[in-house]
């Protein structure tokens, strides 16, 4: 249940999302967007009020995450592949998020200008987002984003990161399907490939195949095999692989040359059928939700714990004292809890 009054959700605003034609209804998206991503108190009591009323309209598109080493083609790719489902009927919404762009400040537009097609097409949105400083290279609003452009209608919702640091965990929690996008020359160097996200990964691409098809041919089969080591890659021809369940596997293609996305969305359609008939997709949602709210709820009580008036002026004395090695990280920790009024737990006590 929700204290929000129906009075609290801008309509005009809900109502361009839901029904508006298409350039109302992308401005309309944007300005929800640049709302959510406020900090301003008053915007976030009619941002969750705008959230709560567009939840029912949303949760029937496909969430597809995809993430790879800067160079590895993801632009090129999202665009032959938002304008390959574009022309399959389908609405196609771009999230990219530069997780250099809160520093540097110039990069954020860099991906939609790459998608010249695409960001043109009255059928697709694309939205850069600053991940301001948020870990993982994806936005903290992403999520919410995802929603909006959900409930707006389209059926197709991709989450672009850059391929470092957490960004590869960051966006498979937040999307039904995680893409890993690798160079040709990847297994020539398998080793630089983490086990961490190897696991993550629902499908692996081997992107730019034209450039060298005897190299991207071996990284496909010394990825698949590295797959079998780590017990995500079924052998088909073994007595007891699940036809019930997804297997991640590797595939090879050519956005350049828009060679092979036909076959990448044939995998796509089958991992979702797959996973929503034998229950998987939902439970992966239910679980990302409720990792969600906690999310959230760590973050809040975070800020609210700094802005605690007798924690504040504490704060930056005992920081320098740690800094400087006269003060224990544990027992700073300790006075800033007690000075908030919180009692910390035994085993913190322990440390």
């Amino acid at each position: 249940m929700t204290d929000q009054k129906p009075m609290d959700v801008p309509q005009t605003l809900l109502e361009s999302i839901l029904h508006g034609e298409a350039l109302v209804q992308r401005r309309a998206m944007a300005k929800a967007i640049t709302l959510l991503e406020s900090t301003r108190a008053d915007h976030r009591a009619q941002a969750d009020a705008l959230l709560t009323a567009l939840l029912p309209h949303t949760g029937q598109s496909l969430r597809l995450g995809i993430s790879g080493v800067p160079g590895v083609g993801k632009s090129t790719f999202i665009e032959a592949l938002g304008l390959y489902l574009i022309g399959q009927g389908h609405r196609v919404a771009v999230l990219a998020v530069d997780p250099s762009s809160s520093v540097s400040g110039g990069s954020i537009l860099g991906d939609k200008t790459r998608m010249e097609l695409l960001s043109v097409h009255d059928k697709a949105y694309i939205r850069p987002s600053p991940s301001s400083g948020t870990l993982g290279g994806v936005a903290e609003k992403t999520r919410e984003a995802m929603l909006v452009c959900e409930a707006a209608g389209y059926d197709m919702v991709i989450v672009e990161t850059v391929g470092v640091g957490q960004s590869e965990t960051a966006v498979a929690s937040m999307t039904d399907m995680f893409v890993l996008m690798q160079l040709p020359n990847a297994g020539d160097d398998l080793q630089a490939i983490k086990k961490g996200v190897m696991e993550l990964a629902d499908l692996v691409v081997i992107n730019k195949a034209d450039l060298d098809e005897a190299a991207a041919t071996r990284a496909q089969a010394q990825i698949t095999s590295s797959l079998r080591l780590l017990g995500l890659h079924g052998n088909p021809d073994h007595a007891h692989h699940n036809t019930t369940l997804w297997h991640p596997t590797v595939i090879q293609l050519s956005a350049l040359l828009a060679q092979g996305v036909d076959r990448f969305w044939e995998a796509v359609t089958t991992f979702k059928t797959l996973q929503s008939d034998n229950g998987k997709l939902a439970a992966r949602r239910q679980h990302q939700a409720l990792a969600w709210m906690w999310e959230r709820i760590d973050a809040g009580l975070k800020s609210a714990f700094r802005q605690h008036p007798r924690v504040k002026p504490l704060l930056e004395q005992l920081s320098a004292e740690v800094a400087a090695g006269r003060v224990a990280a544990s027992t700073a920790a300790r006075q800033l809890l007690a000075a908030q009024g919180t009692q910390a737990p035994d085993s913190f006590h322990k440390q």
